[in-house]
């Protein structure tokens, strides 16, 4: 049974359609990229999952078994995120607001959760530090952590290497490789098609109004919509 799938679903902004009649599922254990040009809908279609926004027609459907909570997002960054006067530590522990309910402080549960998850990501020897005053990259690592804090079974990420220096970005790549391997289902948007046909098991690839492409990602790299964008290279 798939964790999450999305049945005829047509989603638009500002009064626009940008995808029509779209369905498709993810399984526990998948590692889904999104990819597609600027504008396609990619960052609309990961708010409509996560049920941010409501689709135009159609349904997204979850499995009985999970809740938001099990969900977490990391969206992708912009000028007042990256200027929030908060500390790493305090950045981390607001991804575990959806466990805490009404409750007006983290449990010990929580803390230990926050900080374990600094600690896998790198920056617990960064808790006490500015967030604003990091850099891009370790920026980066304090909010996936945080969305860790709030994912129990699947992770979305929109453009979580967006700004990063090559080197960076391989090391945020292997970090989202690794949580996968660890059972984790990531859905990740992506601009990097290129990277999107290394490192993911599924693609997801929007044209105009329409998916051009779902399915493997072996697949993909085979398919006419992959030798066209991937320029007869696979990653």
């Amino acid at each position: 049974m798939p964790q999450l799938t999305c049945q005829n679903l047509t989603i638009g902004y500002e009064g626009k359609t940008v995808i029509s009649d779209l369905t498709f599922s993810v399984y526990a254990g998948d590692y889904l990229c999104i990819v597609g040009e600027n504008g396609s809908g990619k960052s609309t279609l990961m708010k409509t999952m996560l049920k941010l926004k409501s689709p135009t027609a159609g349904h997204v459907v979850i499995e009985d078994s999970l809740g938001l909570g099990d969900f977490g997002y990391m969206p992708q960054q912009i000028v007042v995120q990256k200027d929030f006067p908060a500390s790493v530590r305090e950045v981390v522990r607001s991804g575990c607001l959806s466990r805490s309910g009404l409750r007006p402080y983290y449990s010990k549960t929580e803390k230990k959760l926050a900080d374990s998850n600094m600690e896998a990501l790198g920056i617990a020897d960064l808790a006490k530090s500015c967030f604003r005053e990091l850099s891009g990259g370790l920026q980066q690592r304090a909010l996936l952590a945080r969305a860790l804090c709030a994912a129990r079974k699947i992770l979305f990420l929109d453009e979580p290497a967006a700004g990063l220096d090559p080197a960076t970005t391989a090391d945020m790549y292997s970090i989202i490789a690794k949580l996968n391997a660890d059972a984790m289902t990531i859905v990740m948007i992506s601009h990097d098609i290129a990277a999107a046909a290394k490192h993911s098991t599924h693609i997801l690839h929007i044209g105009a109004q329409a998916a051009l492409f779902f399915g493997k990602t072996a697949d993909y790299i085979e398919s006419e919509t992959g030798k066209a964008y991937l320029g007869g290279e696979q990653a």
